[in-house]
């Protein structure tokens, strides 16, 4: 019985690791993933590697390099300071990434706990899901621009403003999915045998919550570098002169006409990296969910 127990868990561990690689080369195969995860991975690479690209320090001020246009010395031009906008592009990729990656991992764990509670045990599903809605009902940029004006303009205060704003819409997609994983025969198995609502909940309704869910966190990371951009934008982001894509556009908004690269340079930054996280979302969506016949061209 030990040997057939043995090899069934290898079988298994084999299907397992046959589907991933399936996946990953679905994945890769798709062309919107693919062009997403190039764009996104170089901007990520400029982060990084933000000190070996550009000797510059992003905050050190050069008055008599100030409103100096693009060129062979400063390629993406300089600010009203003399700051060398290309290295402010570059290390406000690290915070304006950090922030999106921060607020979909931390929106993720709030949306979906409280989905999975509430699409599991329906008792408390109309209280969770009217908290929602409610919270839904305020667009999300201005439940963030309420909640950090009380918290204060600080990164954590961000991190905490924008999360909070979308949990709910998580929290929805999460449930949605549970609500049908729940009738499915293994579920009612596993309840009939004895599992605990919890154990059903973290052993077979989780892991089926997380291809959506990843799908979903990909739009909220987008949404999430948007969003920090429009709060620094209003000054109620990143303390200046810490720099954000954000920051560097408040900041040049008033030169908008003499200095134009000072806000072009970290707009298109800000859209290339939308564009990359929506490209990879796209790719993950069409892998992902079975309904969806087409893999991708």
């Amino acid at each position: 019985m030990t040997d057939i127990a043995i090899d069934s868990q290898a079988q298994v561990a084999a299907a397992a690791s046959g589907n991933r690689r399936r996946v990953l080369k679905r994945l890769w195969r798709h062309r919107s993933f693919r062009i997403g995860a190039v764009i996104l991975l170089v901007i990520v690479a400029g982060a990084v590697f933000a000190p070996f690209i550009t000797s510059g320090d992003p905050m050190a001020m050069r008055i008599a390099d100030r409103f100096h246009a693009p060129s062979l010395q400063h390629p993406f031009g300089a600010d009203m300071y003399g700051r060398d906008v290309f290295t402010r592009v570059l290390y406000g990729a690290r915070l304006s990434l950090w922030i999106g990656l921060a607020v979909s991992v931390l929106a993720a764990i709030g949306g979906a706990l409280v989905g999975m509670i509430a699409g599991y045990f329906s008792w408390l599903d109309s209280l969770l899901m009217r908290i929602m809605d409610a919270l839904l009902a305020f667009p999300a940029i201005l439940l963030a621009i309420g909640i950090n004006a009380v918290l204060g303009p600080q990164i954590h205060s961000v991190i905490i403003a924008l999360a909070f704003a979308y949990v709910p819409r998580i929290a929805r997609i999460v449930r949605a999915t549970v609500l049908v994983i729940r009738q499915l025969d293994y579920v009612d198995a596993a309840r009939i045998s004895g599992a605990s609502a919890w154990r059903i909940i973290a052993r077979h309704i989780f892991p089926n919550t997380l291809a959506p869910l990843l799908v979903s966190l990909t739009f909220i990371f987008a949404y999430a570098i948007l969003a920090e951009a429009t709060l620094s934008f209003l000054g109620i982001g990143p303390p200046p002169p810490m720099p954000s894509w954000g920051n560097i556009i408040s900041e040049g908004r008033d030169y908008a006409v003499e200095a134009w690269w000072i806000m072009l340079f970290p707009g298109l930054a800000i859209s290339l990296s939308a564009l990359a996280i929506n490209l990879l979302g796209d790719g993950l969506r069409d892998v992902l969910d079975p309904r969806l016949k087409v893999e991708g061209a």
